[in-house]
């Protein structure tokens, strides 16, 4: 028995746009894959995807669902004020909405907007520095990073424009002392960016606590690669890692997209 035996969520396919039902079954597979490489915290964070129209309506996860139990027909399409458009037998995350409705509100290029608290990230998140330089995998994405300090749980909807301003254009950021963060203009897109963010900060962690001298990459490497991410990780995830992340989506459990 899962947590959804219990609850009638009746399939939405055929009952949404051909649009948004690919949309809720890409954020779907995210759910699950966030799930499978361990980032999940429980049912704490959150993955966001804007159904397009004048609405700004978006898609949150259900609050009492682990990842691995949400599926297309179960996340929950809500308005700019955190209320389910629709009929649902589940709540959100108040501190989910406050952080991805500021951000889908502000940045028309934000379809998707996801937010881990990993413990890598975390740490990250609490190191003076950030993000530094020591792979390719961090150069890569520094050149799209942000940063955001921290104000408690993200509850207070005044923080909305703080957390604009923070992050600007830009398609990551770091919430000081709170994890991470990233965006794009679709769910693989966005889904990639965090991957190189939180591969990035778990390699820091570990050459940081191996205790030998770090060795820091030549003058101008850094921001070399930084431009090369700006361009490169966009079109890996459009045309390569996304579409082989939703086939092993759908061959560790189809029922994501039901």
């Amino acid at each position: 028995m899962t947590a959804l035996d219990s609850v009638d969520i009746p399939s939405l396919k055929g009952k949404v746009s051909d649009e948004e039902w690919a949309i809720r079954v890409d954020l779907a597979a995210a759910y699950r894959l966030v799930a499978h490489y361990g980032w999940d915290d429980l049912i704490f964070t959150h993955l966001s995807a804007r159904i397009p129209g004048p609405e700004h309506h978006f898609l949150l996860n259900p609050y009492n669902l682990m990842f691995e139990e949400v599926t297309a027909s179960s996340l929950i399409k809500v308005d700019t004020r955190g209320n389910p458009v629709d009929p649902t037998p589940f709540i959100t995350n108040p501190a989910g909405f406050t952080i991805h409705s500021a951000i889908h509100m502000a940045r028309e290029d934000a379809q998707a907007v996801m937010h881990l608290h990993t413990p890598a990230g975390q740490a990250v998140a609490a190191h003076a520095d950030g993000l530094l330089p020591l792979t390719q995998t961090a150069m890569l994405i520094r050149g799209e990073l942000a940063f955001h300090d921290y104000e408690g749980v993200a509850v207070d909807l005044d923080e909305r424009e703080r957390i604009v301003a923070d992050l600007g254009q830009k398609n990551a950021m770091i919430l000081r002392n709170h994890g991470t963060l990233a965006v794009g203009p679709s769910i693989g897109e966005c889904f990639v960016r965090l991957y190189f963010l939180e591969r990035a900060c778990q390699a820091q962690i570990m050459a940081l606590s191996a205790g030998e001298a770090i060795n820091n990459p030549p003058q101008g490497a850094p921001e070399t690669a930084a431009a090369q991410g700006t361009v490169g990780i966009a079109l890996a995830a459009k045309l390569l890692a996304w579409p082989a992340l939703k086939r092993k989506a759908y061959r560790l459990d189809p029922e994501f997209a039901t």
